[in-house]
């Protein structure tokens, strides 16, 4: 997605730790256009799966979620919490997931009332490094007996294991922008 990666070439700041600071318009402060458009793209990839529901996981993949949500007719967005909330109940489907971003290993959960084996799922996330998250959502999509139709992600650092580790799962995983490469001095490069 051409917009998208020219943004990140404008905006993107690269950090320490192999991270992509990208909060001007992605997972801090949003651009709202930007995000609409990201959303019709996974429509465009997606639109032949039959979509009854997208997941993703907290926080920032909500906002990208809901914004491809309205290209599915309007599906319920389901995320998984980070960490079990009083209000959830014993009732849930959990799974470990190291956060790269944070560096910390947490539990995910997802209420069994609102994911079941008759929902046909589209995961989405913001970014792709190791495959940790991704993976966590797959199994809870397994664990529900739901249909996994695939994953959609934003920024997928491609030299990186997760696309290959979701991938080899026969998965579908569709990158709206793939990351070559990525140094403070020579910048970053795209797959093309």
């Amino acid at each position: 997605m051409e917009i998208l990666k020219q943004r990140i070439l404008r905006e993107g700041r690269i950090l320490p730790g192999d991270i992509l600071k990208v909060d001007s318009f992605l997972n801090h402060q949003i651009d709202t256009a930007l995000m609409n458009e990201i959303g019709r793209e996974f429509h465009r990839l997606f639109a032949d799966e039959k979509i009854t529901k997208i997941l993703t996981i907290e926080a920032s993949g909500i906002t990208v979620a809901y914004a491809t949500a309205q290209y599915f007719n309007n599906c319920p967005v389901l995320f998984a919490k980070k960490g079990a909330a009083a209000n959830m109940g014993p009732d849930v489907y959990h799974a470990p997931v190291h956060s790269y971003t944070h560096n910390q290993d947490v539990e995910v959960f997802v209420s069994r009332s609102y994911l079941n084996d008759s929902d046909r799922v589209l995961i989405i996330d913001d970014f792709l490094a190791n495959g940790k998250a991704l993976s966590a959502l797959v199994s809870v999509v397994r664990e529900a007996g739901a249909q996994l139709a695939g994953c959609g992600v934003i920024v997928e650092k491609a030299y990186q294991p997760g696309g290959k580790l979701i991938r080899d799962q026969g998965i579908r995983l569709e990158s709206l922008a793939k990351i070559a490469s990525m140094d403070p001095e020579s910048g970053i490069t795209f797959e093309e």
